[in-house]
């Protein structure tokens, strides 16, 4: 298993420059599995089965996130763990509710995203999960010319490279 890495990026310095910026940050618990690097072996997407992982969205992370969702604030996702934990605590109201549990959701296109508005992610390797997300988000266009850029830059990719940012 692996560490949620999205979230490596930031640094003590990163963090107190959005805090005077005035970013509000809150967190979420991640236990990252298996279901989040096992490869898809079916062409038909809706049969691919993710395992399970356990997560924890505090009262406090939901506050802040609705807070800005009623704000029409920018509410970015850092990493694809914590979206699948975002995106499985959804009210019936499209905000996020406190929730624990275990999700074996599977985001892929189409997808309509009801929390983050922005996401914050690495390289991921093709064909995965995590490409397969990361094009629900972006657009599949949008995230082709990513790659293309990142190839012919030399970007180092998966889990502690480099990083983009979707608004």
């Amino acid at each position: 298993m692996a560490a949620p890495s999205a979230g490596l990026h930031f640094t003590r310095e990163v963090l107190k420059r959005l805090e005077i910026k005035g970013v509000e940050t809150t967190a979420v618990t991640l236990h990252v599995g298996l279901g989040t690097f096992r490869p898809v072996d079916v062409e038909d997407l809706t049969k691919h089965k993710m395992d399970s992982e356990n997560f924890i969205v505090p009262a406090e992370a939901a506050i802040i996130v609705n807070k800005a969702l009623d704000a029409k604030k920018r509410v970015c996702s850092v990493g694809t763990t914590t979206m699948r934990a975002l995106e499985s605590s959804v009210s019936a109201h499209n905000r996020l509710k406190a929730n624990q549990g275990w999700t074996d959701r599977f985001i892929f296109p189409p997808y309509e995203f009801k929390i983050a508005n922005t996401l914050l992610t690495n390289f991921h390797t093709p064909e995965s999960t995590l490409m397969m997300m990361t094009a629900a988000f972006a657009g599949y266009d949008l995230l082709a010319e990513a790659y293309k850029v990142a190839i012919k830059e030399k970007y180092r990719f998966f889990s502690y490279g480099d990083a983009m940012l979707i608004l």
